[in-house]
């Protein structure tokens, strides 16, 4: 008599150890796809970073190519000056929200040139920026 009242205390244990085994692998599959959302989340940041260091890196360049005219690239945003009007585009194509954070082109003295680009990310609510400073002789 005592076996039976044993195993019919064991009952419904099976079910109980399934139930706990499919929580258990819910929630590792849950932190598998919060692990890829934040690995494709700082993917696309580095891709962000390393567009805005391209542009910047590449109006430095045409800067020392066209030394002379170095004034002509000072930009703070409102009219883009015909020199920066394809930069710009290039800019606009490549960052997100670059429309309403314009980059900006500062000369300093002794031609001390700083270019920050910046980007808001999707479903960021601040900007981003990258910001180098170079010294062009003339």
């Amino acid at each position: 008599m005592k076996r039976a009242s044993v195993r019919n205390g064991q009952k419904g244990s099976m079910l109980i150890e399934a139930l706990l085994a499919i929580l258990v692998f819910s929630i590792g599959v849950l932190a598998l796809v919060g692990m890829q959302a934040a690995a494709i989340r700082n993917v696309s940041n580095a891709k962000y970073r390393t567009d805005a260091s391209f542009l910047a890196n590449q109006v430095i360049a045409e800067m020392w190519a066209n030394r002379n005219n170095l004034p002509a690239y000072a930009y703070a945003g409102g009219p883009v000056p015909a020199v920066l009007t394809n930069w710009v585009g290039e800019v606009q194509n490549a960052l997100p929200d670059t429309v309403a954070n314009p980059p900006q082109i500062a000369l300093g003295v002794g031609n001390q040139v700083t270019v920050t680009v910046f980007w808001r990310p999707p479903n960021t609510a601040t900007a981003h920026n990258y910001v180098v400073v170079a010294y062009i002789n003339i």
